[in-house]
């Protein structure tokens, strides 16, 4: 078994994956229009899907947002320079939400940023 892809439901199709190409970095694999369903789906990661777990943004194509809720927490990403890292996603547009540094009762340094639809992306230097 292994992991395939987690999903994200977003408003804004465009701006999603100009957000996780462009100021994530990641590539986009697949997109997918179904207009029968009105919806499209497109699949973005760091590698392809064989081999990696990828990112699958679901765009309903008459919902322009979604309540978040309490329950989701976030996705986390390995990066090798946090503190970098925020400062490549702020230049690009992107939104650092708590900056570089040591995560609270530990030692790891971390960060998060926020994508177009609110969801929170967890920035951890590479071990």
């Amino acid at each position: 078994m292994r992991l395939l892809h987690t999903m994200l439901r977003v408003g804004n199709l465009d701006a999603s994956l100009e957000f996780y190409t462009n100021i994530m970095g990641m590539t986009l694999l697949r997109k997918n229009d179904f207009p029968e369903g009105k919806f499209s789906l497109a699949f973005l990661g760091y590698g392809n899907e064989a081999e990696n777990t990828v990112l699958e943004l679901t765009h309903n194509w008459e919902t322009d947002s979604y309540d978040l809720g309490t329950a989701y927490g976030h996705i986390a990403i390995e990066v090798e320079d946090v503190y970098a890292a925020c400062e490549k996603i702020r230049a690009g547009g992107g939104k650092v939400v708590r900056e570089a540094g040591p995560m609270m009762h530990g030692s790891t340094i971390l960060a998060f940023v926020e994508d177009p639809d609110g969801y929170k992306i967890e920035l951890l230097g590479a071990k």
